[in-house]
């Protein structure tokens, strides 16, 4: 696989999820130049969904004219590392149908979660699960697998599982092609240090490519996933700022609220940075 690393940027661009339906007036509400959003129903598996009127192409166009960068989350379903055929089948095919819509509107990226396996199930057939996920993908745009909170037998909870992982897919064709997603929630709630959590991934991964920027609701090592607005939560800012400090990679909000509160933690943020 190859490796990316950039030096840490002073100011990483920060931006937010949001409502799917017009994700350029959603940026500009937020005074941002970054947005991620689902297409369609995050508990779906019927397929993709372009709410943006006059469709991909005209989202394509309207990212572009506003210098707009647009990132898409899959579907939280999507688990391709189940050894569960009605699950793990229509994963795949829902994966690449994602995949494609996120090509056809210009996006940096597809943020899909690592999953889980069953629990009497051997953690490496779910590693293999994933290698054979991305060699039957065909891989338009950058495929980020993001670090999950919880769950005894997540892929992508615990350092050991997402090096499980990263050593599978590491021969699969197309792995260029995958990067990395680190959401801090997640991480925390996880059982992840943050002081090196950075530094621990990167040496897994060789590259960070996005960071899901969270408070947590919850304390460390929980296993709950429940975000938070920035310094509402249970995250050490130092440490908080740290990791995207570190990362240098763009930032994503995924906390509660609309503009006004996305622009409250935006600020919180670059005080911290």
């Amino acid at each position: 696989m190859s490796t990316a690393t950039s030096p840490a940027s002073p100011s990483p661009a920060i931006g937010a999820h949001v409502e799917q339906t017009d994700p350029i007036a959603e940026a500009v509400a937020r005074e941002t130049s970054l947005v991620q959003f689902f297409l369609g129903d995050p508990q779906g598996y019927q397929g993709p969904e372009v709410r943006f009127e006059g469709g991909a192409a005209a989202l394509r166009a309207a990212a572009d004219e506003a210098g707009v960068d647009l990132y898409v989350h899959a579907p939280y379903i999507v688990n391709v590392a189940t050894t569960n055929n009605r699950i793990r089948i229509p994963s795949r095919k829902l994966l690449q149908q994602h995949m494609d819509a996120a090509a056809e509107i210009g996006a940096k990226g597809l943020i899909v979660h690592g999953g889980h396996v069953n629990k009497d199930d051997d953690p490496a057939v779910g590693f293999d699960n994933w290698r054979k996920a991305i060699e039957a993908t065909d891989i338009k745009v950058p495929l980020l697998i993001e670090n999950t909170a919880g769950g005894d037998n997540a892929m992508a909870r615990r350092l050991d599982r997402i090096a499980g992982v990263w050593e599978a897919i590491s021969s699969a064709e197309g792995s260029d092609q995958v990067g990395f997603c680190l959401d801090t929630c997640h991480a925390w709630a996880g059982g992840i240090a943050l002081g090196d959590a950075v530094e621990k991934i990167r040496q897994i991964t060789g590259r960070i490519d996005l960071v899901h920027a969270n408070d947590s609701r919850d304390d460390f090592d929980s296993g709950a996933d429940r975000h938070t607005s920035f310094g509402q939560g249970h995250l050490p800012a130092d440490e908080f700022a740290g990791i995207v400090r570190e990362a240098g990679a763009p930032v994503i909000c995924e906390t509660p609220g609309g503009a006004a509160e996305h622009l409250a933690d935006f600020a919180w943020l670059r005080e911290r940075l």
